[in-house]
């Protein structure tokens, strides 16, 4: 979950690394650190929080180098301090790494090392620089592959040795890296935005693939020291994307992109002349779809959310069982996996490390397998056999916005291929179920217009420190997800549930210090909801509802109201989604919390 950045040309260096660790910042803010080289000596600069401080540190004393490697830590082995900050380097301090992922076995590596080795730090990181010295002759990129060859376990690092100038190796086994193409210069990343305003021609480095850097170009290894190559990708949505824009912080920012984002998502996915949905890549046989008797979903966090509303659209549409399982269980569940189960598995990054495993069961039992995916060229579109990609951009606050409303339209769509394919609905519903997808876009405009609201009703309930959030049906996840929301990003305690299991222990929580966030549609559930807000509102709690614009039986009963449009049922919880985020932004920002950057929270959870 951390980040890498690094540069070998003719640019300034320091610049460019620190710029590139302040795009990247959202895959961890523990620590951050550079390793530049110049005169032939490796100068290192680390400080523990965020890059702010190392700034600081670089401005007081600044390092001279031609290239280098800059990282961003989010902690997993060893305490957040200046200490086991990267870069880490080896005894001589003439190779420095810096790493993205765990070791396995770590333990008994730094037994082993210790024999020969001044093992500085607490982190698994460091290890690898040792390793790499053990196997160095000469040839920072030889040293490298038989450094792969003796750890296992998810990770991407790059390197650099005083001893090679101008060569950067870098190895990737699991979690991401980026390869950026200039003219004389070459950059290696966690992700896009560190060098978009650079380059726009990269190379997603495949798994277990070795790239040498240096000012001519770029050479790709397998571990096994085979020479391959890896298609050259031009990025076509702009820098602009992935800064605020003019907004306080990237999570409004990216609130307000929704509309886009679902825009993006839905076009070219479906056509009303002729009824029909499409996929990206889709190797699954409409022979091998009609044979699916049982869905697995599985998925994490938000996108485990998702997975929920996803479960409600299949059901609906496609009356297939379908099951949502969070892929930290899933492959210790003993999942009965077969030929007539799908397995849809969802992340935003494609790099979950819980969902990259899951998927790889899957994939050994043969079954077939759908990735929703916001990445391209992701480990999970590798690992799954059909992909359907949400186009929601950059999201850089660490709390999911637009990616989560983009996987629902991507949920959306999917059921609806598949009831296509399977005709288990007929065509008017169809169609008009696509006619309500065009019009989604605009209906998610008309609930940004609520935001006024929302912030004065955040403003007046920031100071209290618990939260239910209920919903019915399909808005019961919107309930988890607003939860959800609100705690990780303003500390705040929420839980979330279904509005009907309040009594069965939760309601012993209300009272006038317990605000209750009722997501409530005028749908078949819709009296059933009354019936939960009545029961809050005769034990004197307070009720913040989400509700049908004009609903008059709910504003009587709520202490205050957000408006959004009534809109077809199974997309409701898109609809929904945009309030509870607004909200829990609001009261954060209130709070005076980080919102784009919670405490112990990274954007990528690349490790187990």
């Amino acid at each position: 979950m951390c980040g890498i950045v690094g540069y070998v040309g003719t640019r300034k260096v320091v610049p460019l690394l620190i710029d590139g660790l302040k795009k990247l910042e959202y895959r961890g803010y523990d620590s951050a650190g550079i390793a530049v080289i110049g005169g032939g000596e490796v100068h290192i600069r680390r400080s523990a929080g965020k890059i702010k401080n190392l700034e600081e540190m670089i401005r007081l004393s600044p390092p001279e180098g031609t290239y280098g490697l800059g990282h961003t830590r989010w902690a997993t082995h060893g305490r957040p301090n200046e200490e086991n900050a990267h870069p880490h380097k080896d005894c001589k301090g003439e190779i420095v790494i810096v790493h993205n992922g765990i070791l396995d076995k770590y333990l008994s590596i730094k037994e082993e090392l210790s024999k020969n080795h001044r093992i500085a730090t607490e982190t698994d990181s460091e290890l690898i620089a040792h390793l790499i010295e053990e196997n160095y002759d000469g040839d920072l990129g030889e040293a490298v592959r038989k450094t792969t060859k003796k750890i296992s376990g998810l990770f991407a690092f790059a390197a650099i040795s005083s001893r090679e100038p101008d060569v950067i190796v870098a190895a990737r086994s699991g979690p991401p890296l980026i390869l950026g193409v200039g003219k004389g210069e070459y950059f290696v990343a966690s992700d896009v935005p560190a060098i978009l305003n650079l380059t726009r021609d990269v190379m997603y480095l495949s798994n277990e693939r070795i790239a040498i850097l240096n000012k001519e170009g770029i050479q790709i290894k397998t571990f096994d020291g085979d020479i391959v190559s890896e298609p050259l990708h031009k990025i076509t949505w702009e820098p602009i994307m992935a800064q605020k824009a003019g907004f306080k912080h990237f999570m409004l920012k990216e609130i307000y992109e929704q509309p886009w984002a679902i825009r993006e998502t839905i076009t070219g996915r479906f056509s009303l002349e002729s009824n029909d949905v499409f996929l990206d890549e889709d190797k699954i046989t409409p022979d091998e779809y009609s044979k699916i008797q049982r869905i697995y979903i599985v998925a994490c966090g938000t996108s485990w959310h998702a997975s929920l509303v996803g479960k409600f659209m299949i059901e609906n549409l496609v009356r297939i069982p379908t099951e949502v399982i969070y892929s930290s269980e899933f492959r210790y569940a003993d999942p009965i996996i077969s030929d007539n189960v799908l397995t849809i598995f969802i992340s935003q990054s494609g790099e979950t490390a819980d969902t990259l495993a899951a998927a790889r069961l899957v994939r050994q039992f043969k079954s077939k397998s759908l990735a929703i995916c916001n990445v391209v060229g992701s480990s999970l579109t590798t690992e799954c056999d059909s992909v359907l990609y949400t186009h929601a951009g950059p999201e850089i606050g660490v709390a999911a916005t637009k990616t989560f409303t983009t996987q629902l339209v991507a949920l959306f769509l999917f059921a609806l291929y598949l009831a296509k394919m399977r005709k288990s609905i007929p065509d008017s519903q169809l169609r008009a179920q696509l006619e309500a997808l065009t019009k989604l876009p605009a209906a998610a405009e008309e609930v940004l217009k609520e935001d006024d609201t929302i912030a004065a009703i955040a403003k007046e309930y920031s100071y209290y420190e618990n939260f239910l959030y209920l919903g019915r049906g399909i808005n019961y996840p919107i309930a988890l997800e607003g939860a959800l929301k609100l705690k990780e990003i303003s500390y705040i305690h929420a839980e979330g549930y279904p509005a009907g299991e309040m009594k069965h222990g939760p309601i012993a929580l209300i009272d006038e210090k317990v605000p209750s966030v009722f997501i409530v549609a005028q749908d078949k559930v819709y009296e059933k909801v009354i019936s939960n807000m009545y029961e809050v509102k005769t034990r004197d709690g307070l009720i913040i509802a989400i509700m049908n614009r004009g609903d008059k039986k709910i504003a009587e009963i709520a202490n205050k109201i957000i408006e959004v449009p009534q809109f077809n049922e199974l997309l409701t919880p898109i609809i929904t989604a945009i309030p509870v985020q607004l909200l829990a932004y609001h009261i954060a920002v209130k709070r005076g919390a980080d919102v784009d950057q919670p405490r112990n929270l990274a954007k990528s959870v690349t490790v187990e």
